[in-house]
């Protein structure tokens, strides 16, 4: 409730300085006392608390240091169950093996190669894929080794050895 009103929260001080502070000294025929430094400090403060109160939730200051570059590096890796980054597997692929149970990198590295084999000729796709290498890519891919996985992409044709 107070983050909607905050700006007015921060001016309720503003006003008091502007005006509440002033009137009853003069009405009583005194003049005022209160130094325009104060007033002025009370304005500053008002505003700051109503822009503190309008500031939205979990807002944080960028990182810096090791941290962005850890941040960058964390951007950069494929989701965890992205087994497209395989060699050789392609979103339909990577639908089959999801709905067969093989979700995730080290899910991939477990499984046999006939298994993949058997996946795959039940959906008709043995012929355009070739299953050898997964597991030995997906090893490297759940270890986090992804330099080493390029190198063997690289290799690689289709996700077959050339």
């Amino acid at each position: 409730m107070f983050r909607k009103y905050g700006i007015l929260i921060g001016l309720l001080p503003v006003s008091l300085a502007l005006t509440g502070f002033s009137s009853p000294l003069q009405a009583a025929g005194q003049s005022s006392s209160i130094p325009w430094w104060v007033i002025v400090l009370v304005v500053v403060l008002g505003l700051l608390l109503g822009l503190w109160l309008l500031r939205r939730p979990g807002e944080e200051v960028a990182p810096t240091g090791t941290e962005a570059v850890t941040m960058a590096h964390v951007a950069e890796m494929p989701a965890p169950g992205d087994l497209t980054r395989m060699e050789g597997i392609g979103p339909k692929i990577s639908s089959l093996l999801q709905t067969a149970g093989i979700t995730t990198f080290a899910q991939l590295a477990a499984a046999d190669v006939s298994r993949l084999e058997q996946i795959l000729t039940e959906a008709d796709l043995l012929g355009l894929a070739d299953p050898t290498t997964w597991p030995e890519q997906a090893r490297l891919a759940a270890a986090g080794e992804w330099d080493a996985l390029e190198a063997l992409q690289d290799e690689l044709k289709g996700g077959r050895r050339v």
